[in-house]
């Protein structure tokens, strides 16, 4: 019993701390709960007092923004009204103008109107007056025109024959004095020799016992070396020498060679001619070589295609009228590079053209054509430029004048080749031209006799006084130097000397 009042009084008791317990913590939880919503209300409080104060900060600042942007709005519409006052007084001003440019435009077009109109009234009046002119004198424009210049030629043929003499002598006196001033100055600057040269075909034997054995047995040993040489030979009767015939200046070379080197061995045979010949064409190509590659050095060109440069050094080999034709446009090469400076062309234009000018020549022999001809189609070949074949075509006058580089080499070629003792003629072909001179000159009328004097370098021509006067003496002289430049071939000039002369005769008695 006393245990279960114990038991009873402690349950008694833990419940009463329980509710006590209870009762404190729901009294705290309150206090807490009064604490954080007094918390809250301040935050609220104090977060309504900073929005009402950011809403009043930001009022005003909208209300600036608000000012300034009316302030901009009012100075660009000045700025925008200003322009719009500037274009319409450019507007007006543009009218304006445009307004005169009209009435000038159209004045203007008026007056043109009336000068059309004003041209055609005097080319009327003067039709008229023309047609009066012509019915009244019975003489059309051309015929009064042809008869006045008639009638002022013959009562002032002295008057026009002396000034047209003055005229041309002062110019003429002029351009000679320039012209042989260039030329002696270069000429003197290029002192090579002039002396002829003569290509032999002859080969010099010590005994005519050297000929049985060239010969050989039926006649073997010369047809080996004419096979292998591709020439001719001739053992006559004529004592010391063999003569070489071929149309090959480079085979004629080499036969001659080869015989020379046959006769100082003295083995003579068919297996060692061959041999010879052989070792004859690799010296003389050797020699073509050196030539042409010397005479590119002397002139100073150097970017040339080795073939063609073989092909000039076979000019070695070949002459005309007796003249070495390598030595000859080497010689043509600086000739033209000093005139080309002097004249301000193209100078290595001019010297290559120069020393290409008689290319065709090394093999004119097996190549139709002229040496022009065969020459311009060998640069071509070899992709030279076209100013040098332009400048080395026309040395011979075939193809025109298309260049100063043109005219320079002809000039040169004439200079090279007209020297005296340059080059040596035939006499038939000297012969040949004098004669054509004077047939020439025979030909035209009113001329009495005709004389070829300087060898064929002038022509003196002697007219009747009857029926050519000193003006038409002055045509005459023009229309056959005219004749003789489009019919002849000749080197340098020719001067044509017209003499018309009247003697009168009386006796005393």
């Amino acid at each position: 019993m006393g245990t279960t009042t114990a038991i009873l009084a402690g349950l008694l008791s833990l419940a009463a701390g329980a509710g006590i317990g209870y009762f404190i913590r729901q009294l705290l939880s309150q206090q807490q709960k009064n604490s954080a919503e007094l918390k809250v209300k301040q935050m609220l409080l104090d977060a309504n007092t900073e929005a009402k104060e950011v809403l009043l900060g930001a009022k005003d600042k909208a209300v600036k923004i608000v000012e300034e942007a009316a302030q901009e709005e009012k100075r660009r519409e000045e700025q925008i009204r200003k322009l719009e006052e500037r274009v319409t007084r450019r507007e007006e001003i543009i009218d304006k103008k445009y307004t005169e440019v009209e009435k000038e435009s159209q004045s203007l077009k008026q007056q043109a109107e009336r000068l059309k109109e004003a041209k055609a009234k005097l080319d009327t009046l003067e039709e008229t007056k023309q047609k009066e002119l012509e019915n009244i004198a019975g003489l059309t424009k051309e015929k009064a025109r042809d008869e006045l210049l008639a009638s002022l030629e013959k009562n002032y043929e002295n008057d026009i024959l002396a000034r047209l003499q003055k005229l041309e002598m002062t110019g003429h006196e002029k351009l000679d004095r320039k012209a042989k001033e260039i030329l002696a100055t270069i000429v003197h600057r290029l002192g090579t020799s002039a002396a002829s040269e003569f290509t032999t075909t002859t080969v010099s034997i010590p005994s005519d016992d050297i000929k049985g054995k060239i010969i050989g047995k039926e006649g073997r040993n010369i047809r080996t070396l004419e096979r292998a040489a591709g020439v001719e030979i001739i053992v006559d009767d004529t004592p010391g020498s063999i003569v070489i015939s071929g149309f090959d200046p480079v085979r004629r070379h080499v036969a001659k060679l080869a015989l020379e080197n046959l006769i100082s061995d003295g083995r003579i045979q068919p297996a060692r001619i061959e041999e010879v010949v052989e070792k004859a064409k690799q010296e003389i190509d050797k020699i073509i070589k050196e030539a042409g590659e010397a005479a590119a050095y002397e002139v100073g060109v150097f970017d040339i295609d080795p073939r063609l440069v073989h092909l000039l050094g076979r000019l070695k080999f070949r002459t005309s009228y007796g003249q070495n034709v390598l030595q000859h446009s080497v010689e043509m090469s600086h000739i033209s590079g000093m005139l080309a400076s002097e004249l301000g062309a193209d100078v290595m234009v001019a010297k290559k053209g120069a020393l290409f000018h008689d290319i065709g020549k090394a093999v004119d022999h097996e190549v139709q054509g002229t040496h022009v001809e065969i020459g311009r189609r060998i640069l071509q070949k070899f992709k030279v430029d076209h100013n040098i074949v332009q400048a080395m075509q026309s040395h011979h006058e075939e193809y025109p004048y298309e260049t100063l580089e043109s005219i320079i080499v002809q000039v040169a070629d004439a200079i090279s080749a007209g020297r005296p003792g340059a080059r040596r003629d035939t006499v038939e072909n000297y012969l040949k031209r004098l004669e054509e001179l004077e047939t020439i000159a025979n030909s035209f009328s009113g001329v009495e006799k005709s004389y070829a004097i300087q060898a064929g370098r002038e022509i003196r021509i002697f007219v009747s006084p009857e029926q050519i006067s000193d003006l038409e003496a002055r045509k005459l002289a023009r229309e056959i130097a005219n004749r003789i430049e489009s019919e002849l071939k000749y080197p340098g000039e020719i001067k044509v000397n017209v003499i018309r002369e009247t003697r009168v005769i009386e006796y005393a008695r």
